[in-house]
């Protein structure tokens, strides 16, 4: 399952990348938003900070297919052709998929919140779908549910697409979604580094250098033995 991280803030991915073993980046216009500045501009920051391989997911915002399109290309030159176009499932998004498919852009579907939006945008040419996990549950639905059926539906249909589940609230519903094998999952930092934290692990670690530092003195470790 591909880790990827949910935010514009520099600093917050430079340190996530430091200490998990990342595969991207996305953003959305709100998170542009929260970091300010202009939007551009902190997205080529966040492509020349990536690795070599590492995925970066950026959204237009215009609202007619062709405007999207003409967007896309800009985003594309700016950015690079391995930047991964984000596309909302409106009616004028999945025409827009179906045009920028015909150019073998990477499209990532966007604003999801049914199994059959994910579907349409799939057969439109979608190489990722994002439901919104935490939205989900917030309208009374399911949304680790959604995300899992979403998977099933493509495996079945034989869809060149996977899930981008987004949105969440806890680690628990990154765990849920792994344990189903989807295929990848954007989380803020919070969420990401909340799927190692552990009371028991820390206790563990304590006693464990109390008992060492019984047997060598305190502030030693195997190097200086």
């Amino acid at each position: 399952m591909l880790i990827l991280v949910d935010d514009a803030n520099l600093e917050a991915i430079k340190k996530i990348y430091e200490e998990f073993p990342c595969d991207g980046v996305t953003t959305n216009p709100s998170i542009l938003k929260k970091q300010g500045g202009n939007p551009m501009e902190v997205l080529k920051a966040i492509r020349e900070f990536l690795p070599e391989g590492a995925q970066l997911h950026a959204q237009v915002v215009s609202l007619t297919a062709e405007k999207m399109v003409d967007e896309a290309h800009h985003m594309l030159e700016v950015l690079g052709k391995d930047t991964f176009i984000k596309v909302p499932v409106t009616s004028e998004g999945i025409k827009a998929m179906k045009l920028l498919k015909n150019e073998n852009v990477n499209i990532t579907a966007t604003a999801i919140y049914t199994s059959m939006q994910a579907f349409i945008a799939a057969k439109a040419g979608a190489r990722y779908t994002a439901p919104y996990v935490n939205r989900i549950d917030n309208m009374g639905a399911d949304g680790v549910q959604v995300a899992k059926d979403i998977h099933d539906m493509f495996r079945m249909h034989n869809l060149n697409a996977d899930v981008l589940a987004a949105s969440f609230k806890n680690s628990q519903q990154v765990l849920n979604l792994c344990k189903h094998g989807i295929g990848s999952v954007t989380a803020a930092p919070d969420v990401i580094e909340g799927l190692i934290k552990h009371d028991a692990t820390t206790n563990a670690v304590d006693v464990f250098t109390k008992d060492f530092y019984s047997l060598v003195g305190e502030g030693n470790t195997m190097e200086n033995l």
